[in-house]
């Protein structure tokens, strides 16, 4: 059966590489009836929070992988397994395939005379009994990574150093940890972002010296921003924490992560999880960089919102919503809301003016919209709004009728009407919001815009 795993280390931020890596695993597993193992690379104790881990166990749920499904283990934590890591330094300093090395990075230095050089091998047959452990690496040949992303990745032998498995202190180095996890959960498959890649030969060397065949290797492209960077946490806006909170679909970000380096084949771009799915192969992920776009995002984003049942979208909304407004007054708004955010956020700053006593204006917006003329508008405006049937075809020929009698098209003449109703220059159409702001409250506005003027 097949076995895949995700490892991530607890950083305080759940990155979209990593969840995009999570998916193709997640996929992998629901195709084939295997499990989706999750566990924690937990053992470097400056990191090792429980908030953090929690976290990690947080995203994933939130796009869809956890531990309500069969094809869920986990999470198992790499500290747990620290004494297996010990046995198996052990069984390779036994088998000759390690060995003791008491070398520090100067004196290697001042053998080699160059600070760029690897490891000499000074140590190899000193027969030492303390020290860190090194792995006594092939001189000739290559070691072949059969990559299913990658194709045949050769490594040539003499070009790695015996690399330390386990520091001075006794304590196992993660390239020995993480092989050591993965037989011990028999881990069939490994899906990995690709800066591992230069890893994968090290650790298919200590999967053969401790007598197992390696996983199946597949590394994923690594995804960049719009400068064709990799995407950085300390530049970029990566953690999947921020566009949870901001307001983006669990399923829209999925779509749109799995088509980061993958595509199903033809032209279609917007898929639910059900349909990509079953068409997932790593065999048709590309090696190239994937780009990281946050406004095509937005726009997957947006059309997930739109396809939403309005009740559905109505109860996505509630975490944007103040608990003191009446949802029968947003009700009446909602198909107008659902139409125009391209993310659930945005949601506030649409319908937040027909609960506050009097909107919030946004300078920008006052400045731009009341320019010479725009009291002779309110005014005229605030008195039809007092006799004027209250529907949005009539509230809308009442503010034509006052825009014609000062040479100004409808477009022009509703800018400072807009503002004095919403506080802003864009927002929902301006006659069904002053329909459901109600007449009293309107020409309160109306009027409290015109005093502001004067």
């Amino acid at each position: 059966m097949t076995r895949v795993r995700f490892a991530p280390s607890p950083t305080g931020m759940f990155h979209v590489g990593g969840a995009r890596s999570a998916l193709f695993n997640w996929a992998i597993a629901e195709q084939s009836g295997g499990t989706f193992v999750l566990r924690i690379e937990d053992t470097d104790a400056a990191r090792n929070r429980p908030e953090w881990t929690e976290g990690i166990i947080s995203a994933l749920a939130w796009i869809g992988i956890n531990g309500d499904s069969p094809h869920f283990e986990g999470p198992y934590f790499q500290s747990a397994y620290e004494q297996q890591h010990r046995d198996a330094a052990t069984k390779l300093l036994k088998d000759g395939r390690a060995y003791h090395c008491t070398c520090t990075r100067d004196d290697v230095k001042a053998r080699t005379g160059s600070e760029h050089q690897g490891y000499d091998g000074h140590c190899r047959d000193r027969g030492l009994t303390e020290g860190a452990v090194r792995f006594r690496t092939p001189d000739e040949g290559v070691t072949v990574v059969d990559d299913k992303v990658r194709g045949q990745v050769e490594f040539p032998n003499a070009a790695m150093e015996d690399f330390v498995i386990v520091r001075g202190d006794g304590s196992p180095l993660f390239i020995l940890a993480n092989v050591v996890d993965d037989m011990e959960m028999r881990i069939s498959q490994v899906v990995r972002a690709e800066e591992h890649l230069s890893n994968t030969p090290k650790q298919q060397l200590l999967w053969k010296a401790l007598g197992a065949e390696p996983p199946v290797w597949a590394h994923v492209p690594v995804i960049v921003n719009e400068k064709r960077q990799k995407l950085s946490k300390r530049r970029d806006k990566v953690a999947l924490e921020s566009y949870r909170d901001e307001g983006y679909l669990a399923e829209a970000m999925v779509n749109y992560l799995m088509l980061l380096g993958w595509g199903p084949g033809d032209d279609r771009e917007i898929m639910p999880w059900s349909e990509m799915r079953p068409l997932f192969r790593l065999e048709d992920v590309n090696q190239a960089p994937a780009f990281f776009d946050e406004k095509k995002l937005r726009a997957f984003n947006g059309e997930y919102i739109r396809a939403l049942p309005r009740e559905v979208f109505a109860a996505r909304c509630e975490p944007w919503l103040d608990p003191s407004w009446d949802r029968s007054v947003f009700d009446r708004v909602a198909d107008l809301v659902q139409t125009r955010v391209a993310v659930l956020s945005e949601v506030t700053a649409n319908v937040d003016f027909l609960f506050l006593d009097e909107p919030v204006f946004d300078q920008a917006s006052w400045d731009k919209a009341m320019k010479p003329g725009a009291a002779e508008i309110l005014a005229g405006y605030a008195e039809r709004l007092e006799t004027v049937s209250w529907d949005p075809d009539s509230l809308k020929t009442a503010l034509e009728e006052v825009g014609l009698a000062h040479g100004l098209k409808l477009g022009k003449a509703q800018a400072p009407v807009r503002v004095a109703i919403t506080g802003r220059t864009v927002g929902l159409p301006l006659f069904e919001s002053i329909e459901v702001l109600g007449r009293e409250r309107s020409l309160d506005r109306v009027r409290a815009a015109l005093a502001k003027l004067a």
